[in-house]
């Protein structure tokens, strides 16, 4: 059962990957991608430094990543007012945006393969009440 539920999850992230390949958007990389949710769906403060912990990744991968999000405007950077040395992820309009997207996205997906399997299962059902009867 804890195999079909994993397979269940890999088809809704093969789902929405493909569906966001598709879409006339930013193509971003698992990396990018990475950086980008743990941004926008984790509150706080994100510092370069913060991130690379985080993700346990390299100061130069998140940098790369930032700049890739920086030039879709998925989001900025900002130097830290409290400590200049330091530079903050912004969030943006657009990124929020996409997120949002996302999230509709996934959900339809989810939504598909739930009707599918709803309706896999009452097959199955009905088979079973067919030979049985």
């Amino acid at each position: 059962m804890a195999q079909n539920k994993n397979d269940q999850m890999l088809n809704l992230l093969c789902d929405t990957i493909v569906a966001l390949v598709r879409k006339d958007g930013p193509d971003l990389s698992a990396r990018q991608l990475g950086v980008f949710l743990t941004c926008y769906l984790h509150d706080g403060a994100h510092t370069v430094r913060g991130l690379a912990s985080e993700l346990k990744v390299s100061k130069p991968a998140i940098t790369r990543a930032l700049d890739r999000l920086g030039e879709l405007d998925l989001a900025r950077r900002k130097v830290d007012p409290l400590d200049r040395r330091s530079v903050l992820v912004q969030r943006t309009l657009k990124g929020s945006t996409f997120l949002r997207e996302m999230r509709a996205v996934m959900t339809e997906a989810s939504g598909a393969k739930t009707n599918v399997d709803e309706t896999a299962s009452a097959s199955v059902e009905r088979f079973r009440t067919r030979r049985a009867g």
